[in-house]
């Protein structure tokens, strides 16, 4: 018996959001992922940077690595000693050859385990509002693939005996074959006027749902010119309208987020959860600095000023590396430049005690009136790069003011991948003045003509026109929460 396994993961179909928690877990601790074309996206971001990734899909004419090739290489990797996850879209089990693929391991004495995965043919739709079963309209479900393996003889589906099937009838597949299915169905005793549906890119803030009279239903599809991935639903269910995803408020828009790729996750996931198709364009690169040695003796700054989410997390980790923690704070005033500065510090046990009603430094310097500071030590721990209001304002006001540099902002290359991503995008979001600088620059100066520019703040927005563009809408709050709020305006 081998030393390795192989899991044969299903990755659902296609919302990141229904992968299951097992899943998860098991790509951050792989060896080796072998992994499919319809495979939601993102799922692979959790990987080991040393992980091997091997992409095994198959797409209509083109296959990457045939099964045979497939089933030998899990069976080599396994035999390696490697912790391998075959990542499938969908259920590995249901029409995803996980069948074939595992007993190909278990001929080679191979252990493997088995991860279920939320299959199309119940999440497409549900996502349009389509019950497979309902206490009234169908107690039964079948399953079918619309696309038997070519080399068969002849169909091994019992048609006649899926006409008369008392219940919804759900088509993997079957797009290109639509138009022979609808009338073999109809043939063998299918009502022509039973209702049908056709539900393409299914859980993606994309999806097509295409509903009609069985009989209609080819043509429909074809008029609204849907194509694959899509499954095919048939039944009483098929006539129920419980839409419910076309009612999520940016349903329909593509938004375009420019934070640095670690940072994005958070606006991406509320974005997501607002309906939206969020694509990931980071402009910028967050690399921090080495902790300066002005936090070695923070007990001596009576003043605190942080002007960044960043510096916030950064400020405790260079703490740390002096051998300090939140505890040297305590004699401190501590400032923060808005509420997600603040938050960033809440995250850590902070509480700022100033933090101004807007979210830039002229708002922080006029909270800061009251406080005396002549003569006094204050630190500004910020980016490498930033304007000076805040401690030249503090310098005319005679404090000792020590500017630390905690991280530097660089530009973050943009691939073809991403460019074809913004030029489709409704809205792209800039979250600070570094994002357009960085975006422009690497756009040679020229944004694409369709997005609306949402900033989050004035700074930015002057940025943007400095830049030439034309800012569509502003944050009142200058945080993440703001930049959601203006995209619902």
């Amino acid at each position: 018996m081998s030393l390795g396994i192989v899991h044969l993961v299903g990755a659902g179909p296609g919302d990141p959001g229904l992968m299951t928690a097992r899943s998860l877990e098991l790509i951050t601790r792989a060896d080796a992922i072998l992994y499919d074309r319809l495979i939601p996206a993102g799922s692979l971001a959790g990987a080991r940077e040393d992980c091997e990734l091997v992409y095994v899909g198959k797409a209509p004419g083109s296959v990457a690595m045939a099964q045979e090739q497939i089933d030998a290489r899990l069976v080599e990797l396994a035999r390696a000693g490697k912790r391998v996850v075959r990542l499938k879209g969908g259920d590995p089990f249901v029409f995803g050859r996980g069948g074939e693929e595992a007993a190909a391991l278990d001929a080679a004495d191979v252990r493997f385990e088995v991860v279920p995965g939320v299959t199309a043919g119940v999440a497409a739709p549900a996502y349009a509002g389509i019950p497979v079963t309902h206490r009234d309209a169908a107690s039964a479900v079948a399953f079918v693939t619309g696309h038997e393996d070519p080399e068969k003889p002849e169909t091994a589906i019992d048609w006649p005996a899926l006409a008369a099937f008392p219940g919804t009838l759900v088509f993997y597949m079957g797009v290109k074959n639509l138009p022979k299915i609808v009338e073999r169905l109809i043939a063998t005793g299918r009502p022509a006027e039973e209702p049908a549906a056709v539900v393409a890119q299914g859980t993606l803030p994309t999806q097509r749902a295409v509903r009609a009279p069985l009989s209609e239903l080819s043509a429909r599809v074809a008029e609204a010119d849907v194509g694959p991935p899509a499954v095919t639903v048939v039944g009483e269910v098929a006539g129920l309208d419980l839409t419910w995803l076309e009612q999520r408020p940016l349903h329909g828009r593509t938004i375009a987020v420019t934070r640095a790729r670690a940072q994005a996750s958070e606006l991406a996931r509320r974005l997501r959860d607002l309906g939206a198709e969020v694509v990931e364009t980071p402009a910028i690169r967050i690399v921090p600095k080495p902790p300066p040695i002005a936090l070695a003796e923070i007990e001596s700054y009576p003043l605190v000023c942080l002007t960044s989410p960043n510096g916030a997390e950064l400020l405790l980790e260079g703490l740390a590396a002096h051998g300090k923690d939140a505890r040297s704070l305590a004699g401190a005033t501590l400032a923060a430049i808005g509420p997600g500065t603040a938050a960033a510090l809440g995250e850590r046990g902070l509480r700022p005690d100033v933090v101004p009603p807007r979210s830039i430094a002229e708002s922080l310097v006029e909270s800061l009136e009251d406080l005396e500071v002549d003569g006094r030590r204050v630190l500004v721990a910020r980016a490498e790069e930033a304007r000076d209001v805040l401690p030249d304002a503090l310098r005319e006001r005679g404090a000792e003011v020590d500017v630390v540099a905690l991280y530097e902002t660089v530009a973050e290359p943009l691939g073809e991948e991403e460019r074809a991503a913004l030029a489709r995008a409704t809205d792209v979001t800039f979250t600070a003045s570094s994002t357009v600088r960085f975006l422009m620059q690497a756009l040679d100066g020229e944004l694409p003509p369709g997005p609306r520019v949402v900033s989050i703040g004035p700074v930015t927005s002057a940025t943007a026109r400095e830049h030439g563009l034309a800012v569509g809408v502003e944050a009142t709050r200058h945080d993440l929460d703001g930049l959601v709020e203006a995209l619902l305006r």
